[in-house]
């Protein structure tokens, strides 16, 4: 009988396994494209796709085309700001509201959650025009502030509904302990609180930045001018109406990864802990 259940679970573990395996393997096989065809001659990207480059196909002439004559530094340079700063002022806001929606009970405590969970279901985009109109009166068109304000406002929810949870997971008596002892709520909240949400935090970064640095719509009607344009904007350059200059497009994405990257490799540890530490209480 137990070697029957030791079966079945063995099964089913091979099961699972196999599914996010090819979920993994389907999820990389367009970045391993981009990369490999980003090393290619353009008649090598044509005519063999798939292929790794060989000594025929070999180029690094899109790699040239994107760091020489495209104003390549400044873009990445303005996703950087943009994307740093948003996270920064996201966590900072929404580790503050959300150590007030799990911690302290006042009147509307429910319905303030409610509404801030509404702004996870409707898209931001809707009120592209409202955004639009609002950033022309405020004169903050063709600025990188307009950019952090909208992705400010488009992180927030999100944020403070998946640090609110972990809060709530937090004992009383440690914040009771630290209550007695005389410290400060300022100083429970950075000392104590923040340091047990790390998972938590490093979670919300990365489901913070990956849609600002991958966003084309609000770089492209907030600020579309010289200067402030952004990685995915950036890229347009290289898209014609009749021609597409193929090599220095996936030069300019295979570039835009390496960010992404780098911040998973920081954060994988916690990134695991915060989602799996979110799933099983």
């Amino acid at each position: 009988m137990a070697f029957n259940v030791r079966k079945d679970q063995a099964s089913r573990a091979v099961i699972v396994h196999a599914v996010l395996l090819s979920y993994t393997l389907i999820a990389l096989y367009p970045v391993f494209l981009i990369v490999i065809n980003a090393f290619k001659s353009r008649k090598g990207i044509f005519r063999e796709p798939m292929a790794l480059p060989t000594s025929k196909t070999f180029s690094l002439s899109g790699f040239e085309k994107v760091l020489d004559k495209a104003d390549f530094g400044t873009y990445f340079f303005n996703s950087m700001s943009v994307t740093i700063i948003t996270i920064v002022v996201v966590l900072l806001l929404a580790a503050m509201a959300a150590w007030a929606l799990s911690e302290y009970k006042f009147p509307f405590n429910t319905a303030l959650a409610i509404y801030l969970a509404i702004g996870i279901m409707v898209p931001i985009r809707l009120g592209t025009v409202s955004i639009l109109s609002l950033m022309v009166d405020l004169g903050l068109v063709n600025t990188l502030t307009s950019l952090v304000l909208v992705y400010v406002a488009q992180g927030l929810p999100l944020a403070i509904f998946i640090l609110t949870e972990f809060m709530h997971q937090i004992p009383k008596d440690l914040k009771e302990a630290a209550r007695c002892d005389g410290v400060g709520e300022f100083k429970i909240f950075f000392a104590v609180i923040l340091p047990l949400v790390r998972p938590a935090v490093a979670t919300v970064a990365v489901f913070t930045m990956i849609p600002i640095w991958n966003d084309l719509w609000f770089p492209l009607i907030l600020a579309p001018g010289n200067g402030k344009q952004t990685i995915t904007l950036g890229v347009q350059q290289f898209i014609g109406q009749y021609v597409t200059d193929w090599n220095a497009v996936l030069a300019s994405l295979s570039l835009a990864i390496i960010p992404i990257l780098i911040l998973y490799l920081i954060f994988s540890r916690q990134l695991i802990r915060g989602l799996t530490s979110g799933a099983v209480k």
